[in-house]
């Protein structure tokens, strides 16, 4: 019978995302070291625990939690937009991403508030610059495409999520588009999945979902009974959670023959 459509996950999916934070943070760390002598692995082992404890700790994390705002995205995340939550997090983030970079600093006996807001500054440009697809994103797209509707299904802010989907140059390979910050709803509830089914004019039985994510992409997809739940699964990102995929991949090269299977 086949699938009429294929919802695809986007961070860690089709682009890189925790490589790329995890590169910029270890370029910050470098610049930290040459600027103030502080050594740089216990640097960007301190910044990143300040990050997440920081970011769990916060006014917003209610907020951030429910719409899939990581801590790494709360550190060059602009939050454009006149929701009240959106303002908060804007707000809040703007003093957040140099307390972090402060705290490292001072964690290696070094106060210097002007240079955290540097290294604010670095680590927000240089995640920019080393945004990267994920190995084969564009050429299954191209593939997948010809038979089947495509969807984008990503939780996080707006601003910022449209913001790499324009920098992937993959926007154009869409039927449809649902940001979780858009709608107030993030995967894994399933009226997120519901609003782009919707989008496409696809029943749920006629549809699967692609992500890296156990907690978010399949169980979401479960819970609004696609017909299938496909986990990518990304080296040293698995998660714990207690939900079972249909099916597993290694690498975004599988779907062009997993796809005609299913149904």
């Amino acid at each position: 019978m086949g699938m009429d459509a294929i919802l695809f996950d986007l961070d860690d999916t089709l682009i890189v995302d925790e490589a790329v934070s995890r590169e910029s943070m270890e370029s910050t760390a470098r610049q930290a070291a040459v600027q103030s002598g502080v050594e740089a692995r216990r640097f960007f082992t301190d910044a990143s625990r300040h990050g997440s404890q920081l970011w769990k700790e916060g006014p917003c994390h209610a907020y951030v939690r429910s719409i899939g705002i990581s801590y790494h995205e709360c550190l060059w995340g602009k939050f454009e937009g006149d929701t009240p939550e959106l303002a908060s997090l804007r707000e809040w983030a703007t003093a957040y991403r140099v307390e972090v970079f402060r705290k490292a600093l001072q964690d290696q006996g070094h106060s210097d508030q002007d240079l955290a807001e540097s290294l604010a500054g670095h680590f927000s440009a240089r995640r920019r610059a080393l945004q990267r697809l994920m190995p084969d994103a564009k050429e299954v797209l191209t593939r997948l495409r010809q038979n089947h509707k495509l969807a984008l299904l990503t939780n996080g802010a707006p601003d910022l999520q449209r913001e790499k989907i324009a920098a992937s140059g993959l926007g154009g390979f869409f039927d449809a588009i649902a940001v979780s910050g858009e709608h107030g709803i993030g995967k894994p509830q399933p009226g997120i999945f519901q609003i782009l089914l919707d989008q496409l004019g696809v029943e749920a039985r006629r549809a699967v979902m692609v992500g890296n994510s156990l907690e978010r992409d399949i169980a979401g997809a479960r819970n609004a009974r696609l017909a299938a739940a496909i986990w990518i699964q990304i080296e040293g990102s698995e998660e714990p959670a207690d939900v079972v995929p249909h099916h597993s991949i290694r690498g975004l090269h599988e779907l062009p023959s997993l796809i005609p299977t299913l149904g």
